[in-house]
């Protein structure tokens, strides 16, 4: 009963979740800070599925303010 276009923007937030569920997030300066690498593809695609800024969701994962 759920139209199609909904179902593909259902299926596109899905995917991004999951794909933000396997990125990896390294600890630095013993787990007071974090990085995420800039060519992880799993960054790549998740700012792809939502169309945000690569840059922007790599610097925001990491940031508290």
């Amino acid at each position: 009963g759920v139209k199609e276009s909904h179902q593909m923007t259902i299926f596109r937030i899905i995917a991004a979740i999951l794909h933000l569920g396997n990125l990896e997030i390294h600890g630095e300066r013993d787990g007071e800070a974090c990085s995420v690498s800039s060519e992880d593809e799993h960054l790549s695609n998740f700012c792809a599925l939502l169309g945000v800024e690569h840059s922007q969701m790599q610097h925001w994962l990491c940031h508290r303010k």
